[in-house]
């Protein structure tokens, strides 16, 4: 039971309205109601729709790792395949898609390894995790103008290795290969 206040645990929106549109992003500013002390904030959220993670790995355990710019933290980061879901796509034909446009890769192998909230703080959305295993190459990567991809392929001991001493910085890879690694962690 929640002591501040026992019968109305939850923030209530009060009214919503659009902001600016940021390319990958929408904002929307909502009027929240503080169930604590009933007082009403503006909050900030962005719309950005689900997204996908792919953990590829080839039939001789080498992990398919992409890296690529982020403006964030102006560097190269390592991270999985991945990217946005377009309208009307379902989870699994995004991975699919996003794995072959930024690995050149196809996969015999599809595993769910479930989703989590892209950031809950302040965005709408989820990122979808997958593992695909035997990938083969099947083309040239397929990348967006905005886009500077490295591929990389890394053996499997050597990710694991990277995941546990802090090497991925991207917040999706970790999640994605903490839930593929799961396994071995038992």
């Amino acid at each position: 039971m929640d002591n501040n206040n026992p019968t109305s645990p939850h923030w209530h929106r009060t009214r919503s309205e659009p902001g600016p549109d940021l390319k990958l992003f929408k904002v929307r500013f909502d009027w929240m109601v503080n169930p604590r002390n009933g007082h009403e904030e503006k909050m900030i959220l962005l719309e950005g729709g689900n997204s996908v993670q792919v953990v590829a790995e080839t039939a001789t355990g080498e992990i398919l790792l992409v890296k690529q710019y982020r403006f964030g933290v102006r560097e190269y980061l390592y991270e999985l395949p991945g990217g946005l879901i377009d309208a009307g796509e379902a989870p699994l034909t995004a991975a699919r898609r996003e794995l072959l446009e930024e690995t050149g890769y196809r996969a015999s192998l599809w595993n769910s390894l479930g989703s989590h909230p892209s950031n809950p703080a302040f965005m709408e959305g989820f990122v979808h995790h997958f593992s695909a295993r035997n990938v083969t190459l099947a083309g040239a990567l397929q990348m967006d103008d905005g886009e500077d991809i490295r591929l990389v392929a890394m053996p499997r001991d050597k990710v694991k290795q990277r995941l546990l001493t802090g090497g991925f910085k991207h917040p999706h890879t970790v999640c994605a290969l903490l839930a593929f690694f799961a396994e071995d962690f038992s």
